[in-house]
C-alpha cells in the first residue's frame, strides 16, 4: 500500500471529515473494504476482562482512545457493557500491518483485535494485538475532548454519542432492558399472560388526559391514540382470561415536564377475583423484588433522599387528608361552582388559582397535587380515593362517593395507581355519563362513553383489581435521574 500517495491525498485538507473522506476513498482504491459485513468475535469485552492472563481473544468494539509512541502504543475499545486496553506495537504487527493501524485507522473507527490479555506494570488489564482489522470506518470524528456531551438537546437528539461517552447513560439504558425483562419473567412466574391491546382507538377511555387523534383513510374514520389499554385488557378478563398484562405505548397529548412526555411506556395488569388491597401487597412485593434484581439492593438514592423500599410502606387516607386540609367535606359538594366557592373561603387557593381546573374532579386533583402530593416522601399508599376523580374504579360498599382505589407515591411522585374494578354496567354507563357532562363543560382530559366497553361488562364480569404503572417515571426514580427524557433512548424534541 502506497503510504505516499496517501499523504498527498491529505496533504491540502483542512478538516477532519475531509481527511477522513480521503482515507475512505484510498482505502477503495487500493481494494481494501472500509465497512466488512462481519467480524467473528470469540468473546465480548466484558468476558475478555475475567479471562486470564494469556488467554487468546478476539473482541471488538470502537475506538474510543489511542495514543501512539513511535513503535508503540496504546488503544481502547468499547461495547455497550465495558471498555479493554489494547496495545499495539512493531513486535506483533508487520511494518505494512503497523503503518495501516498508525495512518488509516481513527478515534471512532470499530474494529476487531486478535490477541492475548496481559496485565501491565500498573495491573491493567490489557490486549496484546497480533492483529488489527478494520470493521467500519468512522466519516466523522467524535465529539471533542470526548468527556460526555455538555450540550443537553444534542445528549436527547444525538443519542448514540450520549451512549458512547457517558458510561451513567449507558447504565441507565441496560438498566431499563434489564427491568423490563424481570417484569415479564416476575408476572409470568405469578400466573399473568402477556396480551396485546390495540393502539388505534374508538373512545377515548382507560385514563383522564388529552388524546392523539389521526384518520384511518381505509375507513375514513377518524380514531385516537391509545390513553390507556385498560379497557381492553378488562374485556380480556371478560373473555375467560383470569391474569393479564401489557407492556406497550401510550400517548396524551400534554404538556412537557420532567416527569411527562406524550409517548411513554407502561406496564398495566389485571387479575380476576382480585380486590386492590391484593394488588397492595402484590406490587409492594413485586418492586422489592425488582429493585433487588436490578440495583441489588431496595434502599435507593434520590436527589438526596434514601428511599427505603424494604421497610413497610406509610398508608394516607387521601380523603381523610383532604378533609383535614380543607376544613369541611368536600365529598358534599355537588358541582364544581360549590366546590370552588368554599375552597375559596380557606384561603388557600384564589379563584384564579382554580380558573383551569374545568370540572369538580380536576377541581379536587389540583388541590391534591399542591397540598398532599408534594409532601409524601418516603413509599406510601394513598387510598380511598373520591369517586369522581375514576369513573372506571369500583365504589366503596360503605360509602358510594369513595372508591376501593390507591396509588404508591415516593418524593411527590405517583409511581403506580390501582383499583378494584367498576364491573357494575349501570354504575359505569353512569360514570361515562358524568364524564360527558364534564367534557361539555370544558375538560378535555374527560373521558368518552364507550358503549362497545359497556356491551362487554353487560356479559358480566368477574370481581378484578387493575393496576399500572409508567416504566419512565419509575426508571426516574430507580437511577436517581433528573428527567424522564433521560431514561428514553429517543424522546421527542421540538
Amino acid at each position: 500500500m502506497d503510504f505516499e500517495q496517501l499523504n498527498k491525498k491529505l496533504s491540502g485538507l483542512s478538516t477532519e471529515i475531509e481527511i477522513r473522506k480521503a482515507k475512505i476513498d484510498f482505502l477503495k482504491e487500493n481494494g481494501v473494504i472500509p465497512y466488512v459485513d462481519r467480524f467473528d468475535k470469540t468473546h465480548s469485552i466484558l468476558q475478555a476482562r475475567a479471562l486470564e492472563e494469556g488467554a487468546e481473544v478476539k473482541i471488538a468494539g470502537r475506538i474510543i482512545f489511542r495514543r501512539i509512541m513511535g513503535k508503540f502504543g496504546f488503544l481502547k475499545i468499547q461495547d455497550v457493557q465495558a471498555s479493554i486496553q489494547v496495545s499495539v506495537g512493531r513486535n506483533e504487527l508487520s511494518e505494512e500491518e503497523y503503518d495501516f493501524y498508525k495512518k488509516l485507522i481513527d478515534i471512532g473507527d470499530f474494529v476487531g483485535i486478535t490477541g492475548e490479555i496481559y496485565k501491565t506494570q500498573t495491573g491493567e488489564i490489557t490486549v496484546r494485538a497480533n492483529k488489527v482489522e478494520l470493521l467500519s470506518k468512522a466519516m466523522r470524528p467524535l465529539p471533542e475532548k470526548f468527556h460526555g456531551l455538555v450540550d443537553i438537546e444534542q445528549k436527547y437528539r444525538q443519542r448514540y454519542l450520549d451512549l458512547i461517552s457517558n458510561e451513567e447513560s449507558r447504565k441507565v439504558m441496560l438498566g431499563r432492558s434489564k427491568m423490563t425483562s424481570f417484569i415479564r419473567r416476575y408476572l409470568e412466574q405469578h400466573g399473568f399472560i402477556e396480551v396485546e391491546t390495540p393502539i388505534l382507538q374508538n373512545a377515548v377511555c382507560g385514563a383522564s388526559a388529552k388524546p392523539f387523534y389521526t384518520k384511518h383513510n381505509a375507513l375514513n374514520k377518524t380514531l385516537n391514540l391509545r390513553i390507556a389499554p385498560e379497557i381492553a385488557l378488562k374485556e380480556v378478563i371478560c373473555g375467560g382470561f383470569d391474569k393479564v398484562f401489557e407492556i406497550g405505548k401510550v400517548f396524551r397529548n400534554e404538556g412537557m415536564d420532567q416527569q411527562h412526555l406524550q409517548e411513554f411506556t407502561v406496564c398495566e395488569w389485571y387479575a380476576a377475583y382480585w380486590n386492590f388491597e391484593d394488588n397492595i401487597k402484590f406490587f409492594q412485593d413485586f418492586i422489592r423484588a425488582l429493585l433487588t434484581d436490578v440495583l441489588g439492593t431496595t434502599t435507593i438514592e434520590y436527589e438526596g433522599q434514601l428511599l427505603d423500599f424494604g421497610k413497610d410502606w406509610g398508608r394516607v387516607d387521601y380523603t381523610a387528608k383532604m378533609r383535614e386540609i380543607l376544613g369541611f367535606d368536600f365529598l358534599a359538594c355537588q358541582t364544581r361552582e360549590e366546590l370552588v366557592s368554599k375552597v375559596v373561603k380557606t384561603g388557600l387557593f384564589t379563584e384564579e388559582d382554580l380558573k383551569e381546573a374545568k370540572s369538580l374532579a380536576s377541581v379536587v386533583d389540583f388541590i391534591y397535587k399542591r397540598k398532599i402530593r408534594v409532601n409524601l416522601i418516603q413509599p406510601t399508599v394513598l387510598y380511598n380515593y373520591p369517586a369522581c376523580l375514576v369513573p372506571l374504579a369500583r365504589r366503596n360498599d360503605k360509602d358510594g362517593r369513595i372508591i376501593d382505589m390507591f396509588q404508591v407515591l415516593a418524593i411527590g411522585s405517583e409511581l403506580c395507581k390501582a383499583y378494584s374494578e367498576l364491573v357494575d354496567p349501570a354504575v359505569q354507563r353512569k360514570a361515562f355519563e358524568d364524564q360527558l357532562l364534564a367534557k361539555k363543560a370544558g375538560d378535555d382530559e374527560a373521558m368518552d362513553l364507550d358503549e362497545d366497553f359497556l356491551l362487554a361488562m353487560e356479559h358480566g364480569m368477574p370481581p378484578i383489581s387493575g393496576l399500572g404503572f409508567g416504566l419512565d417515571r419509575l426508571m426516574v426514580v430507580m437511577f436517581n435521574q433528573p428527567s424522564v427524557r433521560d431514561v428514553v433512548l429517543f424522546p421527542l424534541m421540538k
